[in-house]
């Protein structure tokens, strides 16, 4: 037995009839009648309790006819492909209003966003990281596996690489990438602007067309203003006078905001600011809500939810608090699609919520910016640290002790550092030749250029599983993946082998549904035991029956 069914004092709101043998009448059943999300689930007086049931006549707001039962409260139908913003779902062409992240570096794997595309679902390609004829293979690859499937990229920030960020926008441009995920900024940049704003025009009915969308990945709230507001007249006035927009197309710009779809990121892996979402998304949804009404949108500006999404409670707990979409990223590098090594696969699925901290970030090493790594299995947060700790006190390579140097050379980078340097410097010259022109005179940059290098070298070693360096292995991790592992314990997506992206989010959504008419129930007073609301995750064809 899953426990006692209780019931509070509850004025009946209706009638229920049927046949007796249609009432659900013990804790195994009730979990049944949740899980089948599709139909009403109705909650009836029976003997000093209640019984549920998910068939028979009901009539509301009347007196219990003398055959009848009396209605004590229902649950409706709640489709998982009801979540969320029907206009989300479709200006993206979506089932589920269910989005993955671009994890970098390609863990965001083609493979990954192929899969989810097909699934009515929509993925980002993990770009940050890869240089831009890697990132058009993958276009290449994705259009065509995927065609008028949605599908998106990634567009990170990148202060000390402003090239490669016009490289990548401009390559969106050029291939017709009309979704772009945007994360890490700290600040609106003109290849952002220039691409969401590539083509904007008005059809015949006189409304403004953007065939690009921006969707802004943010955790502090004056960045999310800039991102919900038109884009600034300066960007704007520059791109006219470089011939990138008409003066027509410029007028226009003041009508739409830079992103359409706002990411409310939470305490996620990588770059984060280890918001709490129970806090983070309600404010975002305010300042959405002030910015609609400042500026009339005709399209309604939308707020999804991200960082932390890793069980069916969190996606039934983001979808109430009103996101009209969830995004999911540390689940999906333990899944098979990844594109990462089988290695970190088996590192992910040990890990809990406490084995993860925060390491210096190679993108933004210099300005001390970190993001959230596992430190389960692996040394590299504390050697990034000693890396930043050196970077911080020294003027450049040259002025390291003896002692520091041969720490350096024997425990993290295995060679020596002028060996580094010569690696990192034809690196720069072929990705971007002014880092190493400005390190030729600037000891300091030489120095937060070869222990980039390390950062760098470190992800890339755990995604291709390099052996030796296990223990610098690099893993973007939050405290979702613990959650996660939790959640699956001793189903079948407890081996990290059974983990396929489809098959988790189908489990999550399912999950997010029963618990939704779980709580419906209980809100009309109606006290389920908590073993009744069962979310263990199923095999993909009992999942995707359940869904359908």
């Amino acid at each position: 037995m899953l426990g006692k069914p209780l019931i509070r004092s509850s004025t009946p709101i209706g009638s229920w009839s049927g046949p007796a043998d249609l009432l659900l009448t013990t804790p195994e059943e009730f979990a049944q009648g949740l899980r089948r999300v599709g139909r009403p689930l109705y909650a009836v007086e029976h003997g000093d309790g209640f019984a549920l049931a998910d068939s028979g006549s009901v009539e509301l707001g009347v007196d219990p006819q003398v055959d009848g039962l009396p209605l004590l409260a229902l649950a409706p139908p709640c489709k998982p492909q009801n979540f969320g913003s029907a206009s989300f779902a479709s200006d993206h062409g979506v089932r589920f209003c269910y989005l993955t992240g671009a994890m970098a570096n390609g863990i965001g794997s083609a493979e990954l966003v192929e899969a989810i595309g097909h699934a009515g679902m929509l993925a980002f390609f993990g770009a940050a990281g890869l240089g831009p004829d890697t990132v058009e293979d993958a276009i290449d690859r994705i259009s065509t596996r995927l065609g008028d499937l949605p599908w998106g990229f990634n567009l990170i920030h990148s202060p000390y690489e402003p090239l490669l960020e016009e490289a990548i926008a401009d390559l969106y441009v050029r291939r017709g990438v009309t979704r772009v995920s945007a994360s890490a900024y700290m600040d609106l940049t003109l290849p952002l602007v220039r691409y969401r704003l590539q083509g904007i025009h008005s059809d015949t009915s006189g409304r403004v067309v953007t065939p690009n969308r921006l969707l802004a990945k943010v955790s502090r709230i004056e960045v999310a203003r800039k991102f919900l507001a038109p884009p600034p007249a300066k960007m704007v006035a520059e791109l006219v006078a470089r011939g990138d927009l008409s003066e027509e197309q410029a007028r226009m710009a003041q009508t739409i905001p830079v992103a359409q779809d706002l990411t409310v990121e939470a305490d996620s892996g990588g770059h984060t600011d280890n918001r709490p979402a129970i806090a983070l998304l309600p404010t975002m949804l305010a300042l959405r809500d002030r910015i609609q009404a400042e500026y009339a949108y005709s399209v309604p500006l939308r707020v999804g939810s991200a960082g932390g999404i890793s069980t069916p409670h969190s996606v039934a707990a983001a979808f109430a608090m009103g996101a009209d979409y969830v995004m999911t990223g540390s689940v999906n590098q333990a899944c098979r699609e990844a594109g990462t090594s089988d290695t970190v696969r088996k590192m992910l699925a040990q890990a809990e919520q406490a084995d993860v901290t925060m390491a210096p970030a190679a993108d933004m090493f210099e300005m001390g910016v970190r993001l959230q790594v596992l430190k389960r299995g692996t040394m590299f947060p504390m050697r990034a640290h000693r890396l930043y700790d050196l970077y911080r006190a020294h003027g450049g390579l040259e002025d390291l002790s003896d002692d520091e140097r041969q720490n350096l050379e024997e425990t993290i980078f295995r060679k020596p550092l002028e060996e580094i340097w010569n690696d990192t410097r034809r690196f720069w010259v072929q990705r971007d030749v002014t880092q190493t022109e400005r390190a030729e005179g600037d000891p300091k940059h030489r120095m937060a250029l070869v222990f980039r290098w390390y950062l760098g070298m470190s992800s890339r070693w755990a995604n291709s599983g390099e052996p030796g360096r296990e223990m610098d292995y690099q893993i973007w991790c939050g405290p979702a993946m613990g959650a996660f592992n939790e959640w699956v314990r001793d189903s079948d997506l407890d081996p990290w082998e059974n983990r396929r992206v489809v098959t988790v989010a189908h489990n999550m959504l399912h999950g997010a549904a029963v618990i939704t008419r779980a709580a419906a129930l209980r809100s009309q007073g109606v006290d389920l035991p908590a073993a009744c609301v069962d979310v263990v995750p199923r095999d993909p064809g009992e999942i995707e029956e359940m869904l359908t």
